[in-house]
């Protein structure tokens, strides 16, 4: 059977893509518990389900066809008949300490029609939801004044993360934040009952002890996967995965790993780095002279890691079948711009095909030099969708891509 998922590099021509458009989750963020939502602010959610619009518009205009979470949630439970199962490991991972309260949510849940109970699971439970009940048990007393029976998933619209598209088969994240854990339950949902998606092969399950994020994931090519070492996937899931993907199962024979600054603005691989190009990328400048390479390859069927002594351009390079490769700056040679436009994602672009990107409007200085580089610039407004700390790779898992 043919794969539905075909995903060899990060330039090939786009052909069909995963997003979440932003909901009522977003209205769910609260001042007092940003950081635990891993937010820094609130964006306005009609602006940035406009925004987020115009990113699926311009994607179309592309010729990318744009596939939308909630639609393949639901045709996967559907196809599956697993509501109740979906219901119940929602609430096992929700971790609802008082058990009247779990059960009361149950029955709220199950009253749902699927759609409405598909949206109510991402923007979570208020207590206002349910009726009012009294207080039987400490933990009623002691949680009082937080607002919530299940948290929300705020940072769903960045569709990258919980999973990754990679070859023919796909790595189910272990999220290195518990905020975000229960995103990945409903990608195990489509890839579990989806009747399109369900005989794609697994190299990661989201119950894998080690943490690894799809924003760390770049597919240089056929052959070589590459993989950020950084504050949400170490490396001992990058060993994992490599004993997994290198071998008969996939066309890879390495993978790279590259050691990134353990920081919130570097928070994955794809903030820093991404391919606009065969043979470019744009990268935040002053992060070059603080990576490490280690190259992950199989003899005998055991794994070798050797530390890379060469450039970085050079080792990209080999992996890309060029000399060595070019490295476009984001925000130029400006320490206050490269900053900035790092900061708002200017150097995480999706790649729509060779030489093609889609980016944030708000890094015109990034998108000014990519320009002159010979790059082709789609710009979507960014002023809210930026706020959750996330470009258009972030907000994007492509499905299909053609082989260069």
């Amino acid at each position: 059977m043919r794969s539905p998922i075909h995903v060899c590099s990060e330039v090939g021509r786009l052909k069909k893509v995963l997003l979440h458009r932003p909901g009522r989750e977003l209205e769910n963020l609260m001042p007092d518990y940003l950081a635990r939502q891993l937010f820094d602010d609130i964006p306005y959610l009609v602006t940035a389900q406009q925004e987020h619009d115009a990113f699926a518009k311009t994607l179309t205009e592309c010729g990318v066809e744009v596939l939308y979470l909630e639609q393949l949630l639901f045709e996967a439970i559907e196809a599956g008949n697993a509501r109740e199962e979906l219901i119940w490991e929602y609430l096992h991972e929700a971790n609802i300490q008082a058990e009247h309260t779990a059960r009361a949510v149950s029955e709220f849940l199950s009253s749902l029609p699927l759609d409405q109970l598909i949206s109510t699971m991402s923007r979570g439970v208020r207590k206002t939801d349910l009726p009012a009940s009294e207080k039987r048990n400490l933990i009623d007393y002691i949680d009082e004044s937080y607002p919530f029976c299940v948290d929300p998933m705020p940072n769903l619209y960045f569709t990258r993360d919980p999973f990754s598209c990679m070859d023919r088969g796909v790595m189910i994240s272990t999220m290195a934040n518990v905020v975000r854990a229960r995103e990945t339950l409903l990608y195990k949902y489509i890839f579990k009952y989806h009747p399109v998606y369900k005989w794609v092969r697994k190299f990661h399950e989201r119950t894998d002890v080690h943490s690894i994020e799809g924003g760390d994931c770049l597919v240089l090519s056929e052959n070589t996967l590459c993989i950020g070492i950084s504050q949400r996937t170490t490396p001992q899931a990058i060993e994992l995965m490599a004993n997994r993907l290198i071998g008969p199962h996939s066309s890879f024979s390495r993978v790279i790993a590259v050691d990134i600054p353990k920081s919130r603005a570097f928070m994955h691989l794809d903030t820093v780095m991404t391919m606009v190009d065969r043979d470019t990328f744009v990268v935040h400048p002053n992060i070059l002279k603080l990576l490490r390479c280690f190259t992950l390859t199989k003899q005998d069927n055991r794994l070798q890691i050797c530390e890379e002594k060469r450039p970085i351009t050079e080792i990209f390079g080999d992996a890309l079948g060029c000399e060595r490769v070019r490295f476009i700056e984001c925000g130029g040679a400006s320490m206050i711009d490269a900053a900035r436009e790092q900061w708002n994602d200017g150097a995480n672009t999706l790649c729509v095909a060779p030489g093609e990107v889609v980016t944030y409007m708000r890094n015109y200085v990034t998108n000014r030099i990519l320009r002159d580089n010979g790059i082709t610039v789609h710009e979507v407004p960014s002023a809210e969708l930026s706020r959750g700390r996330g470009g258009p790779r972030c907000m994007s898992m492509p499905f299909l891509r053609e082989t260069l």
